[in-house]
Order: structure tokens, then C-alpha cells, then sequence
């Protein structure tokens, strides 16, 4: 399909307003970016305020990214028929409410339901914002763009957990976690002010037609996923779990089905078929899968011990995230500017291994802890060292899955991956949440860490071995974003989640 409204060639005159439709695109990413780590360090706050067990605290991280996940591919599709500035204020309004609702929540039960919420107007949120920019940019201004939008993106993945730590432990006016939410509120509202003001009105294309089956199908098969990974280790693990997980997969396939049939019949699918049919795409989805739950699950692992094991403080928590963030940031650094372009895939594999000495090095610091004279550099190194790994895949990750795809396949192979990459980020909250907790239930929260750490070298090793399937060289920066002439990226647009 191509994009209703293409990228301004030379001859249009620039909008005099586009910096601050940048600022505002920005300010709109970030707010996603806090609210996916933000929340955290707030375990023991939830738990004293509002009761929240194990169960309880998994749904309130891991919903958001459920139903962002879950929504991202059918926000892209919204956006071309109703208007990307329309869905973009839509979107924005209603996550700035969800923040609202949040922030007022009686307790544990209403929490997770504004959560899917709020996840829910993200994913209506998030794919505008690309689309919006390169309607209002061009040429070697919107190379500057993405310049400044990709930094950007990762200070507010790094500086999530460490806000909500100083948020929690600050108290301010007696809010405790309440703040993490309130946050939103007059950042959303200035945020929709400067778009509802300078962001020009562009009509949406009215003969795209939005396929509510296959979104449907997409939800659907996603909640039978994560429902059973959420619940089943409390309850044992009985068979409708297996049961849920099983109908699942089913559910993906049937979509998968739906998919080429709508397309053979003339209408507009939610998902380009072709890339279901590209084995290095196929095998790349389960590759962000695997690896962004990995990642997620064990950063999550990491705030639960140093919080519920070592009796971090909130703010001390979301501090102790910084050797992983700093990690990561080096390591990202590092493969974009010296490692993706000179060697090629092997960046993808040097990767994780390098992840997986970091696992081994915190092992064994684990290992030789002291329970008098704890301290975050106790684990620094090993954590840090991990991060390094991460970085290096995250950076170069997507330029090689779409490299695959043919040019008028980006937009949506893009929004299918980050759709994949948050609720891989969901499933990993549950997965690793349920690991870590059937230990620190009997006050082992060592071996809990242990044990999830082994969960993600299996991870990585499957990772590692999907990596040799995927081409050998990446995508250039600008065409992920569909910046090319060439290109016709619709509005799914591409963001990596960096929720480290």
C-alpha cells in the first residue's frame, strides 16, 4: 500500500512549525519508553498500598506491554485511514487519562485494567509518529531527525527505572508510586497542546480499509499466551494453562491464514503477506522475540532481588539499573559506529555471547556475596559486561530482519517487529517473574537469580542460532524509517523499545 502522504520533495516549502511537531513526536515516544520501566522499582510500594502479590505486580509491568504489542500493526492502519494527526491526539489524549486513571487506582485489580489501557492508547500513539515526521520533513533534514529521535529514545529507556526510584522514595506530597503516573499528566497535556496547535491537518486516505478480524485474531492469540505464563505458577500450572498456550499458537497460525486470504480476495490485510512467506522475516520475529524477553525479564529479575533480596530502596533499585543501562548504551555505541558496517552479521553473534559472559561473571559474583556488606558494585561488572552484549544486538538488530524485506514491505514489517519486540517484552515479564518468584517464596532469592539467569542463556543460545539465518548485511539507517524516494513505508512506522 502506499503511503497517502509521501515525503515532501524539495520543491515544497518547509512548514515553518516542523521542529516543534518534532518535540512534541519526542516528548509523546518518551512517555511510552518511561511507562514500560517506570513501574519497576514499585513492587514494594504496590504491594504495601494496594496488596499486590507476585501475580499482581507481573499484569501491571507486562499488560502495558501486552496490549501495546498487541495494538501497534492495527495503530499503524488507523493512522492511514482516519488522519495521523487525528489518531496521534486521540492516542495522546487518552494516555495522558489512562495516566490519570492509574494514578487514582483503589487498588490491584483496577491498576492492571487501566494499564491494558494505557497500553492500548500507546499502541494507537506510537505508530503516528514517524509518519508524522516524514510528512513535515525531508532530505537531509530528516536525516537530522533521526539523528536526534534515536538518541533520544534510549536516554528514555536508560532513565525509566532511576525517575521512578526517585519519584518513590521522594514521597512527594505523600504519592508514593501515584507519582510515577502523575508524571504523565503534565507532560501529556503540554505534549497535545503543541500538536493540537502546530501539527498541520492532513487527511487520511478513506479507501483504506482496517482489518478488525485479523486485530482481533492478534489480541486474542496474544492474551491465551500471556494469561497462563502470568497465572500458572501460582496455581501449579493446571491444564487449562497448557490448554491456553496451545490455542494460542493455533490462534497465530489462523492468523497467519487469515492474512493470505484476505489479501487474495482484494482487501487490505493487517500484515502484508509476503513477509510471512520470507524465512530470514519468520525466523527474525522469533528472534526479537526471544531476545527483547530475555532482556526484559532479566532486568526485571534484577530490580525484584536488589529490592526484595537485598532491601533496596526504591531509589537505590533504580540506580543500581545503571550499570546496565551504561552497558548497553556503550555497547550500542560501539556496533553502530565501528561493528555492524565492517563485519556484518557477526554482530548479532558477538552479541550475545558477550551477554552471556557477562551471565557468567554475575553467576559467579552472585555466588560470592556478602549479606553484612552488600552493594551494587558487588554485581556491577557482571551486570555492566551484559548490558555491553545487548547493546551491541539492540543497535543492529532491526537493520538486519529488514533487510529481508523488499521496499514496499517496510512499513509494515517494521511495525510487525516492534509489535513483536513489546509483547516479547510481556511474555519475558511473566516468564522470568514466575521463575525468580517460585524461589523467592522460600526466601532464596540467590537461586532465583540463578535460576533466571539460566533461563536467559537458553535464550541467547537459541538467539544466537537464529542469527546465522538471517542476511548478512544490514538495511541503511534511513530506509528502516522509510526516509528513501523510493520507499512506500505506510504509518506502522519503527521503534525500538529500549527498556533498559
Amino acid at each position: 500500500m502506499r503511503d497517502p502522504s509521501p515525503t515532501p520533495d524539495a520543491t515544497t516549502e518547509p512548514y515553518r512549525w516542523r521542529w516543534l511537531i518534532l518535540a512534541a513526536m519526542i516528548v509523546a515516544e518518551i512517555m511510552d519508553l518511561l511507562d514500560a520501566s517506570i513501574v519497576n522499582v514499585a513492587g514494594p510500594d504496590l504491594e504495601k498500598s494496594l496488596g499486590a502479590g507476585s501475580v499482581g505486580l507481573q499484569w501491571v509491568i507486562g499488560g502495558y506491554a501486552l496490549t501495546l504489542g498487541a495494538g501497534l500493526v492495527l495503530g499503524g492502519r488507523l493512522g492511514d485511514r482516519y488522519g495521523r494527526r487525528r489518531m496521534f491526539l486521540i492516542g495522546l489524549g487518552a494516555f495522558t487519562a489512562a495516566s490519570l486513571l492509574c494514578a487514582i487506582a483503589p487498588n490491584i485489580e483496577s491498576l492492571i485494567v487501566f494499564r491494558l489501557i494505557q497500553g492500548t492508547a500507546g499502541a494507537m500513539l506510537l505508530p503516528q509518529g514517524l509518519g508524522l515526521l516524514r510528512e513535515n520533513f525531508s532530505g537531509p533534514e530528516l536525516t537530522k531527525v533521526f539523528a536526534i529521535f534515536g538518541p533520544v529514545l534510549g536516554l528514555g529507556g536508560i532513565i525509566g527505572p532511576v525517575l521512578g526510584g526517585f519519584l518513590i522514595e521522594g514521597d512527594f506530597f505523600g504519592l508514593g508510586w501515584r507519582s510515577v503516573f502523575l508524571i504523565n499528566l503534565p507532560i501529556g497535556i503540554a505534549a497535545l497542546i503543541v500538536a493540537a496547535k502546530f501539527v498541520p491537518k492532513k487527511a487520511g486516505d478513506r479507501t483504506v480499509r482496517v482489518d478488525m478480524t485479523g486485530a482481533a485474531l492478534v489480541v486474542v492469540s496474544c492474551a491465551l499466551l500471556v494469561l497462563p505464563l502470568n497465572q500458572g505458577q501460582e496455581g501449579g500450572w493446571p491444564l487449562w494453562t497448557w490448554l491456553s498456550m496451545a490455542a494460542s499458537v493455533i490462534g497465530f497460525a489462523f492468523f497467519a491464514l487469515q492474512q493470505r486470504r484476505t489479501a487474495a480476495a482484494g482487501r487490505e490485510p493487517l500484515v502484508t503477506p509476503g513477509l510471512l512467506r520470507k524465512p530470514a522475516f519468520t525466523v527474525g520475529l522469533g528472534g526479537i522475540a526471544l531476545f527483547f524477553g530475555g532482556l526484559i525479564g532479566t532486568q526485571l529479575v534484577l530490580t525484584l532481588f536488589l529490592q526484595i533480596g537485598r532491601h533496596f530502596t526504591a531509589g537505590d533499585a533504580g540506580l543500581g539499573n545503571l550499570p546496565l543501562a551504561v552497558g548497553t548504551a556503550i555497547g550500542g555505541a560501539i556496533s553502530g559506529a565501528f561493528l555492524a558496517d565492517r563485519i556484518g552479521r557477526k554482530v548479532l553473534q558477538i552479541g550475545p555471547l558477550v551477554q552471556l559472559a557477562g551471565a557468567a561473571v554475575l553467576w559467579f559474583e552472585l555466588d560470592g556475596l556478602d549479606a553484612d556488606s552488600f552493594s551494587i558494585w558487588d554485581i556491577a561488572p557482571g551486570v555492566a559486561v551484559a548490558g555491553v552484549g545487548a547493546g551491541i544486538v539492540i543497535a543492529a538488530l532491526f537493520s538486519f530482519i529488514l533487510a529481508a524485506v523488499d521496499d514496499d514491505e517496510i512499513g509494515s514489517a517494521s511495525g510487525v517487529l516492534s509489535a513483536v519486540q513489546a509483547v516479547g517484552g510481556s511474555v519475558g515479564v511473566a516468564v522470568f517473574g514466575s521463575v525468580f518468584f517460585a524461589r523467592a517464596k522460600t526466601g532464596d532469592f540467590t537461586g532465583g537469580f540463578h535460576r533466571a539467569l539460566i533461563v536467559q542463556a537458553c535464550l541467547l543460545a537459541v538467539f544466537l542460532a537464529i542469527t546465522f539465518l538471517l542476511p548478512k548485511k544490514g538495511r541503511p539507517e534511513e530506509e528502516q524509517h522509510g526516509a528513501t524516494p523510493d520507499t512506500a513505508a505506510d504509518g506502522s512506522g519503527t521503534k525500538q523499545h529500549l527498556s533498559v
